[in-house]
């Protein structure tokens, strides 16, 4: 079986608690989790978070978030 891999992680405030959120190139979702876990910390090491996902390159894949939780969010682009 062949997965897609992960381009963007995504740490974003989801009705009070931070959310990390995975998507493809394409910003179709992949899959989500508590953003205190190891997890992130692994995935982010070295990398530096752009600001803000309230562009509409984002309307779609995050459509369930207000507009604050989207301007506060930080965006990992990951290596593949």
């Amino acid at each position: 079986m062949h997965s897609t891999p992960a381009r963007y992680l995504i740490l974003i405030d989801a009705s009070g608690a931070m959310t990390a959120r995975l998507f493809d190139a394409e910003r179709r979702p992949l899959g989500e989790f508590d953003a205190s876990s190891e997890e992130v910390a692994v995935m982010t090491q070295g990398l530096v978070a752009a600001g803000g996902a309230d562009t509409s390159l984002w309307d779609q894949a995050l459509a369930g978030h207000n507009a604050t939780e989207r301007r506060e969010a930080e965006i990992f682009t990951l290596d593949i």
